[in-house]
């Protein structure tokens, strides 16, 4: 679950990290109050879910409270492109305005989850306010990482490794070590799935300011924090993801034409790339899990068909725990009760596939029965295009 930039800085102040002083406003007229009791200048930032604001013209620097007015009624209702966003944009519905800082340096910090170790990873560079996949492709040298063992927490040797690493001084050293920490406890303790500042700055007084922030959280563990489940802005989501999570679905739109519905994450990723090797692009990531239900694959195939974009539908399921006359009765009684238009192709293996393949053929409905992965990744691709 991701949440806005200031609703990180609330959470993160509430562990010890330091952040501007700022308030979030929903009107133009706000903005104006809101600088003058601030003090000059200010940022004036778009509150979406989407980095690379700044690209886009979401951040702006005022220096009256007019002019603060003026960026806030320009960014209020409008829809925001950015190089994450797509060439829709995002609506802007608030803002944060924050006081200016006076800027010596800006770092990069973040914090996420290296499954390959099976531990939370540390990364810092001195390439502040830039992607930090841009730094990893220009000069992956100059991104520090330390990886924390969950057991034993960061320690300090750590946050003198990081610290002299990005070449601070040894007057710094200590107060930077310390906002690690915080940002650390912060990730930990909030089952955080990502704790990202960028930039981390420091200030000609020497202090350590989260200039930005994002967090996301493990959907999994949500239930232990009902206070951030709260924090879930629905505006912000795809209307098919939300119906998706309405019915335990896990979907991911994407910008392909060809449905994809699968059991399983290894065998959905699976089916994506070879439906790209057969020149085919995916419109989404669903997968059902091992046992869903005739009704559950009923929902995920209604979800399936209400994106605008999908030309023809995959099925690929391997029946282990879910039965493959079960899927297929699903699939059947979907089509009836939505009327699809597009083709569909399934592939069946596992538990009960010769009853699932015998149900789809004698439907009398217009479904292509795939061999194979391959098989079905050619018909489906063919009858998107």
């Amino acid at each position: 679950m991701k949440i806005h930039e200031y609703q990180a800085k609330k959470i993160l102040k509430q562990y010890g990290v330091k952040v501007p002083e700022g308030k979030v406003i929903e009107s133009a007229a706000e903005a104006y109050e809101v600088a003058k009791k601030l003090g000059l200048p200010v940022a004036v930032k778009a509150q979406i879910h989407a980095g690379g604001r700044g690209k886009g013209g979401g951040i702006k620097l005022a220096k009256t409270p007019e002019e603060a007015e003026s960026h806030a009624r320009r960014m209020l209702g409008s829809r925001l492109v950015t190089p994450q966003t797509g060439a829709e944009g995002k609506q802007v519905r608030r803002l944060l305005i924050e006081k200016g800082q006076a800027i010596k340096k800006e770092y990069y910090l973040g914090i996420v989850i290296d499954r390959s170790q099976e531990k939370p990873v540390i990364m810092a560079s001195s390439e502040g306010g830039v992607e930090i996949e841009e730094v990893a492709s220009r000069s992956p040298e100059l991104i520090l990482k330390v990886h924390v063992d969950p057991s034993v927490g960061f320690l300090s040797f750590q946050a003198r490794q990081l610290a002299f690493g990005l070449g601070l001084e040894p007057a710094l050293a200590g107060r930077f070590g310390q906002f690690v920490a915080a940002l650390y406890e912060a990730f930990r303790a909030t089952d955080a799935s990502l704790a990202e500042i960028n930039p981390l700055i420091l200030t000609v007084d020497g202090d350590f300011l989260a200039l930005d922030a994002k967090m996301n959280f493990d959907d999994n563990a949500l239930f232990r924090h009902p206070e951030i489940a709260e924090l879930r802005d629905f505006e912000e989501e795809d209307p098919l993801e939300i119906q998706a999570s309405r019915f335990g679905l896990n979907y991911i739109k994407l910008d392909g034409n060809v449905g994809c519905m699968v059991n399983g994450a290894g065998l959905a990723m699976a089916t994506m790339d070879i439906i790209k090797l057969w020149g085919g692009s995916p419109a989404n990531f669903l997968d059902v899990g091992g046992g869903a239900s005739t009704e559950q694959v009923k929902n995920a195939f209604k979800i399936l068909v209400a994106d605008k974009n999908v030309k023809a539908v995959l099925i690929n399921i391997f029946g282990g725990i879910m039965r493959c006359d079960i899927v297929a009765n699903g699939v059947i009684q979907a089509v009836k009760d939505v009327g699809v238009q597009v083709p569909v192709v399934v592939r069946l293996e596992g538990t009960n596939v010769e009853q699932g393949r015998e149900l789809l053929t004698s439907s009398g409905l217009n479904f292509q029965v795939a061999s194979g992965m391959a098989d079905a990744a050619q018909k489906v691709c063919a009858a998107a295009s």
